[in-house]
């Protein structure tokens, strides 16, 4: 349910405004719209050529839809619902959400600010009288705008190992109150789930009605959104889609896990139809009085003025000169991305019944999004450039007091990476503009000064672009690859686990040393120690632990700062 891209070797644990991109193993034919057709709204055909490019008609796959001016540009399904049964994916067809819950999140509790039952300045204090003394500083709307501080339980050690378990909302509070706040809230943004799962307790305890039945009645039962509902608590007989994840070259049933855990912060389940009603009736100002609706859509800002660029339950941002609000959602067995472009009037849903092994449902969103304004993504194109043209543009850059991102030269290609991240691969399509791929909205453009020399990387997503400035900082030292024969590595073989239903498996396939984590693509790793391999793909690194007897007894997976230990099993 977070909303940045989960860590590519931790559990899902409904993750996501970005679930990890999926590679796709062969080329896509996008057949987006010529130029000469930018600015017309394209065809029901030229969306359903873009979206089938994607999905493979034996896999799980997505349902679509793309509204402009509210006329439907795009209602489809493509995949199966069901591969044991093959059943085919239907556009009706229920789906979960994930954190796109959030939003009614946090329109109920609007509704009940708007009816004088609660502020957005009241602290959790108020409402939890047994709550710490941080209680008395996190507000309303430090929850609504994941600026409070409080720890996510869904990050917490041991979470994924209880996740099939039925909890009391009591309880799961309970879980994590006594947690340290991790910053002084309003001072910095971290998306977290407890806050969210607060904000449902809150609901509860404000209406005297629980949550599921509080969103029924008040939001979904007067839109007209029948098939919409905290799982387990559904009003229709609709028929529902099953979840998956892709387990090496193939998709099994998803994990199992229990709705009363994401709870406010995740459990809605719906379909394409209601989203678009939902769509419809934010269009209209229903619900709300106008100025809540124009609240819930300003990105919240910190004690310093920086801007979150997340408002209540919608994050902000620009898309093509103009503001998108958008939301997505990852939760085991479904990942899921909406969008709205109110100066367009355009609305897209991409809902997917597979957690991982598909594209990124956002970035299928948004290249509905571009073709529905009339400004399709252009197909770069590959070309060569010189080696010292690269060379220049070598160095690191930074995104903030802490982070940087660093780019150099493999070969004839520049590779991108940040503080504790991936490794991107570039290409150039200008001599000073790369791409990733075709399947990535991700681009990067150098600038230069006056004088010639590179000063500036801007880098372009969703329609929007940051720039980040050349710094004199010299680049990290890589680490050095150790040769490491197979009768060496075969000590470190085996399965290490993480939680009780995740695990990392280490092993060699052919003359490559690979990791993979329970429900997760392979990755690859070298040797940078005799008993250290970096998994430079995903920014992380497995350090091997050995007994007094030189038997390997765990593994600690740091990535992301955190260092995560695994014992080993077999």
């Amino acid at each position: 349910m977070s909303r940045t891209t989960i860590l590519a070797l931790t559990p899902i644990a409904f993750a996501s405004f970005l679930l990890l991109q999926a590679p796709i193993s062969q080329a896509q034919n996008l057949n987006r719209l010529s130029q000469s057709e930018a600015g017309t709204a394209p065809s029901m055909q030229q969306l359903d050529q873009i979206a089938k490019g994607y999905y493979k008609a034996d896999q799980p796959g997505a349902t679509v839809i793309v509204i402009k001016d509210g006329k439907i540009l795009l209602r489809k399904a493509y995949g199966l619902a069901n591969l044991s049964t093959k059943e085919a994916l239907q556009a009706d067809h229920v789906m979960r959400l994930g954190s796109i819950t959030k939003q009614f999140t946090a329109v109920a509790i609007l509704q009940l600010i708007e009816a004088g039952k609660i502020a957005l300045n009241d602290p959790v204090s108020k409402f939890f009288p047994d709550y710490p003394a941080s209680g008395k500083l996190v507000t309303i709307e430090h929850l609504l705008t994941h600026t409070s501080g409080i720890p996510s339980y869904t990050g917490k050690p041991g979470f994924m190992a209880k996740s099939m378990t039925d909890i009391s909302v009591s309880e799961m509070v309970d879980s994590f109150k006594n947690d340290a706040l991790e910053f002084e809230p309003g001072t910095a943004y971290k998306y977290n789930n407890s806050g969210y799962f607060l904000l449902g307790a809150i609901i509860e305890k404000v209406s005297g009605e629980t949550y599921a039945n509080y969103v029924a009645k008040h939001i979904f039962t007067p839109l007209g959104m029948n098939n919409t509902a905290h799982e387990g608590h559904e009003r229709s007989q609709q028929a529902r889609a099953q979840g998956y994840s892709q387990l090496g070259d193939v998709f099994d049933s998803s994990m199992k896990i229990s709705m009363t855990q994401p709870y406010a912060a995740g459990s809605i389940a719906s379909t394409v139809d209601d989203l678009a009603k939902w769509d419809a009736a934010i269009t209209a100002g229903k619900l709300l009085k106008a100025d809540s609706w124009q609240r819930a859509f300003t990105s919240y800002k910190l004690k310093n003025g920086q801007d979150t660029n997340y408002a209540y339950g919608w994050g902000v941002g620009q898309f093509e000169g103009q503001t998108m609000l958008s939301h997505g959602g990852g939760i085991p067995g479904f990942s899921t991305y909406a969008l709205r472009l109110p100066k367009d009037k355009v609305f897209v849903a991409v809902l997917h019944n597979a957690d991982r092994g598909l594209p990124q449902p956002e970035m299928i969103a948004t290249r509905m999004a571009s073709a529905a304004i009339g400004k399709p993504i252009p197909e770069f194109k590959a070309i060569s450039v010189d080696e010292k043209i690269l060379d220049q543009y070598v160095g690191v850059y930074k995104i903030d007091d802490k982070n940087r991102r660093f780019v150099t030269r493999e070969g004839n290609k520049l590779v991108m990476t940040r503080t504790d991240g991936p490794r991107t691969e570039l290409q150039a399509y200008t001599q000073n503009a790369f791409f990733k791929d075709q399947n990535s909205l991700l681009r990067v453009e150098f600038n230069r000064q006056a004088n010639g020399e590179v000063n500036e990387a801007v880098v372009y997503q969703n329609g929007g672009s940051v720039a980040h400035p050349k710094l004199k900082e010299v680049l990290p030292q890589a680490p050095k690859v150790v040769e490491m024969t197979a009768e060496q590595f075969a000590v470190f073989e085996g399965d290490y686990q993480i939680q009780a239903n995740f695990i990392l498996n280490v092993r060699r396939e052919g003359n490559r040393f690979i990791t993979q984590a329970t429900g997760q693509g392979p990755v690859g790793i070298v040797a940078i120690g005799a008993d250290t391999f970096s998994a430079a793909e995903v920014g992380a690194q497995l350090k091997f632990e050995k007994d007094a007897d030189g038997k390997v007894t765990q593994l600690i997976l740091n990535q992301g700062g955190r260092a995560i230990p695994a014992k080993k099993i077999k």
